[in-house]
């Protein structure tokens, strides 16, 4: 079964990022990688000091913003 992952920087993204995946692990292992990068960008980034619930609630944000298909 193939999947599609449709991946945005926010809400409002009109051009969302568009990957097809064969295999679910394969699917998981990127979302997992893409949203700790998204994460850790906004951290080394940001002009604050994050905390750890910070870091969680950005990455709560990014989670959303993942939609997944099955094809």
């Amino acid at each position: 079964m193939k999947y599609k992952l449709t991946h945005a920087v926010c809400y409002l993204d009109s051009k969302p990022e568009i990957k097809i995946f064969d295999l679910w692990d394969e699917l998981q292992d990127y979302i997992t990688e893409e949203v700790e990068r998204r994460v850790q960008f906004q951290v080394d980034h940001s002009p604050f000091s994050i905390s750890e619930e910070e870091r969680e609630a950005i990455e709560q944000d990014e989670y959303s913003l993942v939609k997944i298909e099955e094809l």
